[in-house]
């Protein structure tokens, strides 16, 4: 947790624009489609759009939830496309840090952005979700609810990232304690420009995504934690902020 901590900080508060990372990412490095694929897929999968909240929505009276979270996400393919990138000095778990708002909405409909920028690099992110409680819950039955998202990833030249989520999510609360779960879809897509001007095929694919959390509420500081497997890359959130 102390890591975590501190991986937000970098992340979010300490300037990485003027002096290159080890995680920069650097096309002109990227001799193949192979690897350029290998690539995409990692960083769709690190980058795609993670709420870290349960399923009930947060009402309209007030209805707000603030959070400073970070994502660590495990480079599946650190010794292909990504060390390629990165000349072989990216490290293999990226800790993505964002800022989080959710607002409740009438009907149910939550809505939520975020800005996002990865240690050690010059990767950064932003993104939306719009949430349905098809199911509210209650003191004796579970909230269900459908989720989308869009995410797209910057900073990074001659390389453009979007990804495009649809879930489905059930929590129940128990006095502070509301753990929940999910399952749904990433959809990435990626293109880029390579070492000698070479433009590299789209690379898009749908990858299945499954996910376990437990949000903590004292009354209006929150702690959630999530961990989430998307197609063959885990990742490990937690989030900090207020919440009521």
């Amino acid at each position: 947790m102390k890591r975590l901590f501190f991986s937000v900080l970098s992340c979010l508060f300490v300037s990485t624009t003027a002096l290159a990372g080890a995680n920069d990412v650097r096309m002109e490095n990227m001799t193949t489609q192979q690897l350029f694929g290998d690539l995409i897929k990692d960083l769709g999968a690190a980058m795609s759009y993670r709420a870290v909240t349960p399923a009930e929505p947060l009402g309209l009276l007030l209805g707000i939830d603030l959070g400073l979270e970070v994502t660590g996400s495990k480079m599946k393919n650190e010794m292909d496309g990504w060390k390629q990138a990165t000349s072989d000095n990216g490290h293999n778990t990226i800790y993505n840090g964002k800022i989080h708002v959710h607002k409740g909405l009438p009907l149910g409909i939550d809505i939520g952005a975020y800005v996002g920028t990865v240690a050690d690099s010059n990767i950064k992110s932003m993104g939306g979700e719009i949430k349905y409680a098809i199911l509210k819950g209650s003191t004796v039955s579970p909230a269900l609810a459908v989720r989308g998202s869009y995410t797209s990833m910057t900073g990074v030249d001659d390389l453009d990232l979007s990804t495009a989520g649809l879930e489905l999510s059930i929590s129940k609360g128990f006095l502070m304690l509301t753990p929940y779960a999910g399952l749904g879809a990433i959809r990435y897509e990626g293109e880029g420009v390579g070492i000698n001007n070479t433009k590299f095929d789209s690379e898009s694919d749908t990858l299945a995504k499954y996910f376990l959390g437990v949000n903590f509420n004292m009354g209006l500081v929150n702690f959630a934690a999530e961990a989430d497997k998307t197609g063959e890359n885990s990742s490990y959130s937690a989030k900090f902020g207020l919440r009521w």
